[in-house]
């Protein structure tokens, strides 16, 4: 059918060529950007997931970060129990010693001297003993929370114990003990004894809760690749598809191109008639 005022078949022409021009407009931003869902109108349902997903892989991220800070935090601990551990051990051996009525005057004051000075690098070390200006052993921080997980759920919580190790009867009681006489010698070995028992079960602790958060953060590391996996297949542009996509939109326009100049033609040829 020829038609003047009317030309149907240029009409169907531009709109297949702008329905073309708009797929190969989206492909190629897919192909800038390497990403085939850029905003929630590219993918409604697949919008909302990928966020989700996103939103736990920073978590895990941030997570993961957190969990190699609280192992650094627990083995400054650590390190500073071993060293009293070792102050302990020598202050036992001292009261071991002095434990002997056939020691002179001075040799009892000389092993007392030296007990005192390691009763004070106990509380120095305990006083002194900080992680970014947290105190962890003088007993004003009994307890750290470390969040190991990408939500506010308790399992993504981590609580630890920190018991003070200073000499007081709060942390290791072996305060205002001295070695002068055997009597007070025998009482130190009990208290330094009992001492090194109460230091040997905080370090336990200290090692097990940090054991405890590596396997945490062992395990985060797999989550966030699993996840970070499945965001890059939903969000991320494939390829080799998208390029395939491309060659043939090039080819679909300029063929409409083609066509749609020569439909524009068609009015013409009804002159032929008149």
């Amino acid at each position: 059918m020829l038609l003047i005022n009317d030309n149907l078949s240029a009409l169907g022409a531009q709109n297949n060529l702008a329905t073309t021009d708009n797929a190969l407009a989206n492909v190629v931003s897919q192909l800038s950007s390497g990403l085939q869902i850029q905003t929630a109108a590219d993918n409604p349902a697949g919008y909302s997931i990928a966020q989700s997903l996103q939103f736990e892989i920073n978590g895990y991220g941030a997570s993961l970060a957190n969990a190699q800070n609280a192992v650094s935090v627990l083995q400054t601990a650590q390190g500073a129990m071993n060293q009293q551990e070792a102050i302990l051990q020598s202050m036992n051996t001292i009261a071991t010693q002095a434990a002997n009525s056939s020691l002179s005057t001075s040799a009892a004051n000389a092993d007392n001297n030296q007990f005192q000075a390691l009763l004070g690098q106990l509380n120095q070390i305990a006083n002194s003993t900080t992680y970014a200006g947290v105190n962890l052993l003088d007993g004003s921080n009994p307890t750290l929370t470390f969040q190991i997980g990408p939500t506010n759920a308790g399992a993504n919580q981590v609580t630890v114990g920190l018991q003070a190790t200073t000499t007081a009867a709060g942390g290791l009681n072996v305060a205002g003990l001295t070695v002068t006489s055997v009597t007070n010698a025998v009482a130190a070995m009990a208290s330094v004894q009992a001492a090194i028992q109460t230091l040997a079960s905080s370090a336990a602790a200290v090692g097990a809760a940090q054991n405890s958060v590596q396997a945490l953060a062992n395990n985060i590391t797999v989550a966030q690749q699993n996840l970070t996996a499945a965001h890059a297949n939903l969000v991320d542009v494939n390829v080799a598809t998208a390029t395939s996509q491309y060659t043939s939109l090039q080819i679909l326009e300029q063929s409409g191109v083609a066509v749609l100049a020569q439909a524009q033609q068609l009015p013409q040829l009804a002159l032929k008639l008149i």
